[in-house]
């Protein structure tokens, strides 16, 4: 069996197998906290997962609940996230999502996302400020446990490499045409382990090939290893 792009099931399973056995089966175990996710979200563009974690731990310091951020004073939000990096635009993007929620569903809570038809929560959470593909899916993903395959500048670098997406494709696209590639029993543990692999091995510049346990699945390895590529 192949796939509308043309990779087969087996290429996927059997990539999926090397990575497990490289990098170990994350527990499935989605958190249950959408808002979270959300402003966790917001937090990590541009920058480490590091300072990220620092800025969302000086949030939930300061303001006990959601609903406190979403009031609280721009200047007080933009100084707690100020480790996230761009706090200026973080900062009111997440207090305008905040708001929007509370003003369309009549509460601050994202908790009736685990019901809604996956193509409607994903359309909902896409038009609040801020939210783009990847944040939804991480949403739908993580905290709701939906079969939703969120795409980082990893998962779209080495998925490009490996041949899966072709190799113009725009991580936006990117979403769509993995979700349709990949069995969602797959998409927690397959998201994961090619974050870990585009860390640790697939790098952006200057990638460890030869220590990369996928060569021979890899279209970039194998052109390189012709010299069409360094």
């Amino acid at each position: 069996m192949t796939t509308s792009d043309g990779a087969s099931i087996a290429t996927i399973m059997e990539i999926h197998r090397t990575l497990r056995d490289r990098y170990g089966d994350p527990p499935h175990r989605p958190d249950g906290d959408p808002l979270g996710a959300l402003v966790n979200t917001i937090l990590s563009q541009n920058t480490n997962d590091r300072n990220r974690d620092i800025a969302f731990a000086a949030l939930r310091a300061r303001f006990p609940t959601w609903e406190t951020v979403r009031d609280a004073p721009l200047d007080a939000v933009i100084d707690a996230i100020r480790p996230a990096g761009l706090a200026p635009t973080k900062g009111p993007n997440i207090q305008a999502a905040l708001r929007q929620i509370t003003e369309e569903r009549g509460e601050l809570s994202l908790d009736f996302l685990a019901t809604l038809p996956l193509e409607e929560a994903r359309q909902w959470l896409t038009k609040l400020n801020g939210v783009g593909p990847k944040t939804a899916a991480i949403v739908l993903l993580f905290a709701l446990g939906r079969p939703a395959f969120p795409v980082d500048t990893h998962v779209h670098r080495v998925t490009r490499r490996l041949g899966l997406i072709p190799e113009n494709t725009s991580r936006e696209k990117a979403h769509s045409l993995l979700e349709s590639l990949i069995p969602p029993a797959l998409y927690w543990t397959f998201h994961l382990n090619l974050i870990a692999h585009g860390r640790q091995v697939c790098h952006a510049r200057q990638p460890a090939c030869t220590e990369c346990p996928l060569q021979t699945q890899c279209a970039y390895c194998q052109a390189s290893q012709e010299g069409g590529k360094s």
